[in-house]
This record gives structure tokens, C-alpha cells and sequence, in this order.
């Protein structure tokens, strides 16, 4: 007779299935509870792949492409579609890059072979013929050794690098059909649960993949070019090249070789590089340019660009003044609420537009102007004798969640502005096939920075990031388009410099801990890079905001 396991389903529901019963089975009682096909379990908090089999009493909850966890599993296993299709469609010398995230998706080119919109017509049709076969992700464990010498003889010299400084006696393959991929994450149980994708192609034998996210699951969003945002991303990239440094490989050979000195200089060099062009160019446009505004998502180094664009410009001759909007908060007793019924603070709503306009219209006019400033302990702004009057030579910046928002400074002539969007736009990736979202890079300073000033753990930060996210869907990458330049914040050292600090702090999230998945994720995709000591990145570096150590903060 069988033995028979507890699965306790979601907390509540307690069902009896035989030892050896894989997870796809056991989720096929439960998948009228989803809209989508259920893609990912979580056993006793930890992400599993369907093909596991039950082993003890446990408990289970699944996953569709709906949420977080299930919406990343359908990304990868939609990318290893694309693999499997492209060397269908195009032969066994063909091979997929990744390139960047770019609007809900991912930009991708192809090596060793040419491509149109025919061509990316075939692929996605090959794509959903892939799918139409229902072919299995079969997860493989060998020896590290043993998959090294795979990779080599199939010339896959990207993946034997990666391998190479990973520590692991085991790793997991993953396989479709007659492909295997080396992937630090889960997948899919078969290729018709990755039903719903789009491809667009941009010319240059480049090409978008688009897939339903959690904002929209049930489809996959159309294609938007934002165009500097693109050309930025391709201007790194290239850059990567031109030093060659294009994945995790590349830098862990340089830190390797105890090389890595030179390679932070260029780094800040390239950094500073943008500053000087930004300063240059407000500088050649001085009699019309009054008023700079910088914004970007979290953790993208704002302060820090914006004391540095400082520096620039006064170098130019210009006399620069900072005006902090947190300052405009309106007063907490007249402050509109947020959905939760408390004063909302994130929202354009919290910020008091006219008073703001008024007072950078009179200063653009030549007059005196009395400037707020905010209590956060009565909740009330305040007046100090904080008085400012521009001169010819003045330039006034102005850096903060809402600065690129029109409606800030709506009366202010678009002539006499200058807008910057910022982002620590990363081109490295772990291996031709994973890239690094921005997001990631954002999620590991921020995790330092909070620890270094708030006192907070990984765990407080990772739990608040769903609502930063949020807020930044909501005010900033809307107004990515409208810009005049966009400033790049990555250091393409700076990921084994920042496992240095993150590590520990991620390590001290426990496993019953709702931020536990997350904080193991972090953990694995640091493995695939050479920790870093921070001794030679300058005290002027966008990277000591988060670190410590700046020059430009006590």
C-alpha cells in the first residue's frame, strides 16, 4: 500500500495524496482556484518545480502567471521558447543575445545570422508550434564539471565561463526537446502553459519580446519604442564591448586578474563622462535655461547626480541653487487621502503646485522670494527667512519623485527647463540568454542604503519594493519620453562591490519570512559574480550613496 502524505493547501485546506505524486497532479485538484495555467509551487515556503514529487507531509500553495513568482517563471520559460525556436527557424550556429528590459519587455538580437520581419514572423510562429507540442522542462542536476564540458562542446563558451566561477559541486540543466540551458532560477512544466507572447522587430536585426505581466495577465501589452531610453541602453552596451566586459564572466576574469582598479576609474569615468555633456549643453543654451529637473525611480542615485551636476555647473561660471520639493508638502491637515484611507505622500496631490509655480515664476522674474520649509514634526510648513533671488548667472535644480511632472511646473515656459531622467541602466548580464533587469541593481542598493541609514533589514525593504514599484509606475516612467537627456547611474563594477554589503543582510532573512523567496533569489543570481572590496571606488561616486562613505554626505 502506498504511504500517503498531508498536503495543507494555502494554509486551510488539508488533502491526503500518495508519496511520489508530483506537484503538476496535485495542482490539476486545485486549478479551478486559478485563472491561468498554474506554473510554480511554493512547498513549505520554497519555490518548487512541478515535476517534484511528494516526499513528506507539507504545505503547498501554487503559482499562475498572474503573480510575482509565476510571472517570472513564464518570462524564462518563454525566453528558452525563443531559444528553442530560433535554432528551429535559422540552424545550431544561430544565437539568441539578450539584451535589455525595455517597456514590459525585452530587446534580443541574434548572432551569426540575419533577421527581418519575415524571419521574426517565422520564429513566433515556430514559437507557437513550440507550444502547440507541449514538450516537457525537464530539470537535469550534474556535476558542474560535467556540464562545463557539455557547454564546450556544443562552443556555448558564454555558459563555461558563468559555470566556471560558480562554486557549485551540482547545478541544475533544464531541457526542451533536444536543447539544454543553464538557468539560476525555475520553470514552466511544459511549453503550452507559455501560450501568449508577442515579438516586434526594430530593425538592425534586433527584436522585442513582449509577455503578459501582472498588470496585464490575461495578454501580452503592444510594443512601445521610447526611443532614448533605447538609444541610451545601446550606447552602454556598446561601451561594454569596447572594454570588454559583456557579462558576468567578463568582470569576474577582471576581478580575477586583480585588474579591477583600472576598470572602476573607467567605470566613473564614463559616469562623469554624461555630466560634463549635460552641463556643456545647458551651458551653450545659458541665456534661455533657468530651471534643471531630475527625477527617476528608486535608489538610481538622484542626490548624488544632482550634487555632482552641481559642481559641473558652477564650474561653467553658473550659481546653483537646490530647491527640495518636500518642502511644498502640503500641510498634513488639508493633505488628501490615499487609497488606505491615510495622507498620501507620494502622489503629485501632496505637493503644493501653485505655491511652487508661483514661487519659481517670481524667481524667474527677477524677484525676491520667500521659501518654505516643512515640518515633519507639526506637519506644517514653515517660514525661516529662507530668501532667494536669482542673478543672471543663477540656475535653480530641482531633483525629486515628481520633478519631470508637467503640472509642477506647468506655468514655467518648456524653453527655459531642462529635464533629466536617471537609472542605473546595467548592460551586463549573467550570460548570453539571462539578462539583469534595472530593477535588480535598484533592489540590492536600496537593501544597503536602508540598512546604512534607516537601520532596517533586507526583509523591511524587500517588503515595502512592491510599493515603490507602484509609485514609480505612477509617476515617473510615464515622463521618461518627455526628457532632454537621460543620465545612465550603472557602474559596471559596482554588482561585486554591492555583494559585499548585501550578502550578509539577505542571509538574515528567514525562511518563514514572506520575503524569503525574494531574498534567495538575490542570494543565487550573486553567485555568479567575484565579490569586490570597496577601497578603490571614490568618495565622489554615485555608488558611495549607497554604500557610505561619500564626500557629499556628513
Amino acid at each position: 500500500m502506498n504511504k500517503k502524505f498531508k498536503v495543507k493547501y494555502r494554509g486551510n485546506q488539508i488533502v491526503e495524496f500518495d508519496e511520489g505524486t508530483t506537484l503538476k497532479q496535485i495542482s490539476e485538484h486545485f486549478k479551478n482556484d486559478f485563472t491561468y495555467d498554474i506554473l510554480i509551487a511554493k512547498v513549505d515556503g520554497s519555490p518548487t518545480d512541478l515535476s517534484d514529487t511528494l516526499k513528506k507531509n507539507c504545505s503547498i500553495d501554487f503559482f499562475d502567471r498572474s503573480s510575482r513568482l509565476g510571472n517570472r517563471v513564464y518570462i524564462r520559460s518563454a525566453r528558452f521558447i525563443l531559444i528553442l525556436a530560433v535554432k528551429n527557424v535559422l540552424g545550431e550556429n544561430a544565437q539568441v543575445i539578450v539584451g535589455h528590459s525595455i517597456d514590459r519587455g525585452v530587446y534580443f538580437t541574434i548572432e551569426n545570422a540575419k533577421i527581418n520581419k519575415e524571419i521574426i514572423d517565422k520564429i513566433y510562429n515556430e514559437m507557437k508550434d513550440i507550444v502547440e507540442k507541449d514538450y516537457i522542462f525537464t530539470k537535469i542536476s550534474v556535476s558542474r564539471l560535467d556540464a562545463i564540458k557539455y557547454f564546450k562542446k556544443q562552443k556555448r563558451f558564454d555558459k563555461v565561463n558563468v559555470l566556471k566561477y560558480i562554486s557549485n559541486t551540482y547545478i541544475n540543466l533544464y531541457r526542451i526537446n533536444d536543447i539544454y540551458d543553464y538557468v539560476y532560477d525555475k520553470m514552466a512544466y511544459s511549453t503550452r502553459q507559455i501560450s501568449e507572447f508577442k515579438l516586434t522587430y526594430l530593425g538592425e536585426n534586433g527584436f522585442v519580446m513582449n509577455y503578459p505581466d501582472t498588470i496585464t495577465p490575461e495578454k501580452s501589452p503592444n510594443y512601445v519604442h521610447h526611443k532614448k531610453l533605447f538609444n541610451e541602453f545601446s550606447d552602454y552596451i556598446r561601451w561594454g564591448k569596447t572594454i570588454g566586459i559583456e557579462n558576468a564572466a567578463d568582470l569576474n576574469k577582471i576581478v580575477s586578474e586583480a585588474k579591477v582598479k583600472e576598470l572602476i576609474n573607467l567605470s566613473e569615468a564614463h559616469y562623469d563622462s554624461q555630466l560634463a555633456k549635460i552641463s556643456e549643453e545647458i551651458y551653450s543654451n545659458s541665456k534661455k535655461i533657468k530651471l534643471v529637473l531630475l527625477a527617476g525611480p528608486s535608489s538610481s542615485g538622484k542626490t548624488t547626480t544632482a550634487k555632482k551636476l552641481n559642481i559641473y555647473l558652477r564650474s561653467k561660471g553658473f550659481i546653483t541653487h537646490s530647491i527640495e520639493l518636500d518642502n511644498y508638502f502640503t500641510d498634513i491637515d488639508k493633505r488628501v487621502l490615499d487609497e488606505s484611507g491615510k495622507p498620501d505622500f507620494e502622489s503629485i496631490r501632496a505637493i503644493d503646485t501653485d505655491l511652487f509655480n508661483k514661487n519659481l515664476s517670481d524667481l524667474l522674474a527677477g524677484k525676491k522670494v520667500s521659501l518654505p520649509t516643512f515640518n515633519f514634526i507639526i506637519g506644517k510648513r514653515e517660514y525661516n527667512g529662507n530668501y532667494l533671488e536669482l542673478g543672471e548667472k543663477d540656475i535653480i535644480i530641482v531633483e525629486g519623485l515628481h520633478a519631470l511632472n508637467d503640472e509642477l511646473t506647468k506655468e514655467i515656459s518648456p524653453s527655459q527647463k531642462y529635464k533629466i531622467y536617471i537609472s542605473p541602466l546595467t548592460q551586463i548580464n549573467i550570460d548570453k540568454h539571462t539578462h539583469i533587469h534595472t530593477t535588480t541593481i535598484r533592489k540590492l542598493r536600496r537593501i544597503v542604503r536602508d540598512s546604512k541609514t534607516r537601520g532596517y533589514g533586507a526583509k523591511e525593504t524587500l517588503r515595502m519594493w512592491p510599493d515603490i514599484e507602484s509609485g514609480e509606475v505612477n509617476n515617473i516612467y510615464k515622463f521618461q519620453d518627455k526628457v532632454d537627456t537621460i543620465v545612465n547611474s550603472s557602474l559596471i563594477y559596482e554588482i561585486g562591490v554591492l555583494k559585499t554589503y548585501v550578502e550578509p543582510l539577505l542571509f538574515n532573512v528567514e525562511e518563514d519570512d514572506l520575503e524569503y523567496e525574494e531574498a534567495l533569489k538575490l542570494i543565487n543570481f550573486l553567485r555568479n559574480f567575484l565579490p569586490i572590496p570597496s577601497d578603490d571606488v571614490p568618495k565622489d561616486s554615485v555608488l558611495r550613496e549607497f554604500i557610505g562613505e561619500s564626500c557629499f554626505y556628513n
